[in-house]
């Protein structure tokens, strides 16, 4: 029997209370030994993933699940911190790519490889290469098994385009066909584009126009966001939307409803997100929405940043068998598919993306096949201990600036000296 918990978020200090409590013997099948996988997602999400665990259940009744959701990635962050800390890690836990990098600098993770080399329903050709390069921490070894992978990808209300008269989006427009159009889209109470200033947002705007992030994206000590003249025009481009262009909405508008709340009310043309949006634009009936790649930079190149999460499992247990089946099944096939069944997932087992299971033709958005061309192009940000902890101060130093709460010039110069020494910090 799979069996789901969830804690208020206020309660993280409790979490591994909460996690020993749900792994007590008593409560599993009689002759049955327990593996417990922590995840994050939401409602429609994590009823995927149940449903996923209950056929894994039922292929192999020798092994019962624990399932135990949180709702967020940083809720994610403060029970594995917390778990690991007392010595009571689940077998399995679900990470991001650029957040892995804490636990596997610490030792903290098994290493997927050995299990994969020596797995007779998984091999490497049945994955995307650029999902599992992003979890191969010292670059050679495969230290978690992605389950998928998504691009940042324009969605977009094709009935605000088809009254404002603008073509919509697609394959190899511009940077300036992308402001053309959130121009003629914003008024009235509408506004063009939805963005949150962040590293993942700005990120492949940044590549697109030959830009760099960081200094070594293997070995990174700095942000180079003023340094380098291709990376610089790229930001001041990301924040001309808000600042000069207008065709964002402001500081006081965005924090009064998100963007993805205006989209869904139909006030909003374009909104750039990850897979992640898709289930609940489903649940959009007044009008028709699809989704379009990025623009590209003048004279630059596609260029889209890849979202991944991982199957990882917790080192220093005295057995991984039960929690290597659990992630087999998970991988394979009928895993892959029914999350995929979900909508909120891009496989990243290359026969299910291609199939009817992800591309749905029934269903929005209709140009699905959008995410797999975006594969060629994906770009990951560093994989290092601290990163996670560069991107969250950068991200709220970058909402300051997009938001005219600073002054640009100073405002850049003092996000690179402040993040600098993040680099070289322990991870926390």
């Amino acid at each position: 029997m799979t069996r789901t918990r969830s804690w208020p978020r206020w309660c993280a200090g409790l979490l591994v209370a909460a996690l020993l409590a749900g792994c007590g013997a008593d409560d599993r099948t009689e002759g049955a030994s327990g593996i417990t996988v922590v995840l994050f997602g939401d409602a429609e999400e994590i009823a995927g993933y149940r449903t996923m665990v209950e056929a894994f259940e039922a292929a192999t009744p020798d092994v019962d699940v624990t399932l135990s959701p949180v709702a967020t990635q940083d809720e994610l962050m403060a029970k594995l911190t917390t778990s690991f800390a007392g010595g009571t890690p689940p077998d399995v836990f679900l990470l991001n790519y650029r957040r892995y990098g804490q636990f596997a600098a610490q030792g903290a993770i098994e290493p997927a490889q050995s299990y994969l080399d020596g797995s007779e329903a998984l091999d490497e050709g049945d994955f995307s290469p650029r999902a599992l390069d992003a979890f191969r921490f010292d670059g050679k070894a495969l230290t978690c098994m992605p389950q998928n992978l998504s691009s940042l990808v324009v969605y977009y209300n094709a009935d605000l385009f088809a009254k404002a008269g603008v073509p919509v989006p697609k394959a190899g427009w511009t940077w300036d066909n992308f402001l053309v159009t959130a121009k003629a889209l914003t008024g009235d109470g509408r506004y063009g584009v939805g963005v949150e200033p962040s590293v993942p947002r700005i990120a492949p705007f940044v590549w697109s126009n030959g830009g760099e992030l960081v200094d070594d994206p293997n070995r990174p000590t700095r942000l180079t966001l003023t340094g380098q003249p291709a990376t610089r025009k790229a930001v001041d481009w990301f924040l001309d939307l808000q600042l000069v262009h207008k065709v964002v909405p402001p500081d006081a508008e965005e924090q009064s409803e998100s963007s993805e709340a205006r989209f869904l009310r139909g006030t909003l043309g374009m909104y750039l997100n990850s897979r992640v949006a898709v289930p609940t634009l489903r649940t959009i009936k007044d009008f028709g929405w699809d989704v379009a790649p990025l623009p590209v930079a003048p004279g630059g190149a596609p260029a889209s940043i890849l979202h991944s999460d991982a199957y990882c499992m917790s080192a220093g247990r005295p057995n991984h068998t039960d929690a290597w089946r659990f992630i087999e099944f998970a991988m394979g096939p009928k895993g892959q598919g029914i999350l995929a069944e979900s909508g909120r997932t891009v496989p990243s087992r290359l026969d299910v993306a291609r199939s009817d299971a992800f591309l749905k033709p029934s269903l929005p958005p209709r140009s699905a096949q959008v995410y797999l061309d975006a594969d060629p192009h994906l770009r990951a940000t560093p994989r290092t201990a601290t990163w996670s902890r560069v991107e969250r101060e950068t991200d709220a130093l970058l909402e300051e600036l997009f938001y005219g709460r600073v002054e640009r010039e100073k405002g850049l110069r003092e996000l690179e000296e402040k993040i600098r020494p993040l680099f070289a910090e322990p991870p926390r």
